[in-house]
């Protein structure tokens, strides 16, 4: 329940950075056609997470509850985007790199697929 809690609470808080940081990047472009917040949230995410991923290889006495927290958690919440690219530069890292594109180009072509069926399926739940 501990582990539960550590992920709900890192995921509130990234759920609300992400809504603030995509607000006011979107206010910077207002007559975009680019979604720049959405944008702006997944590289500072993918930052963020190279950047705590990078300091927990190097400090091994890191506990779980703490990767739980700030990994799952908080960035979780503000983007999977973050998982997404760490989980890809992984693959590579062990010399996996077709499993790498399989995932970075799979993951990018049936998402889109997946919400244009999701779109259709809901539209016809809605009529």
């Amino acid at each position: 329940m501990k582990q539960v809690l550590l992920v709900g609470a890192g995921g509130c808080v990234g759920a609300i950075l992400r809504y603030k940081l995509g607000g006011l990047v979107l206010h910077q472009f207002p007559n975009s056609r680019f979604p720049y917040g959405t944008f702006a949230v997944n590289v500072a995410g993918c930052l963020l997470i190279g950047v705590v991923a990078g300091w927990i290889e190097h400090h091994h006495g890191v506990g779980a509850d703490l990767r739980l927290l700030v990994i799952t958690g908080l960035l979780g919440g503000f983007t999977t985007f973050s998982a997404f690219g760490l989980e890809t530069v992984y693959l590579l890292r062990r010399g996996l790199p077709m499993l790498a594109l399989a995932n970075a180009f799979g993951s990018v072509a049936l998402g889109v697929l997946a919400v244009g069926i999701g779109l259709s399926v809901g539209t016809l739940l809605a009529k």
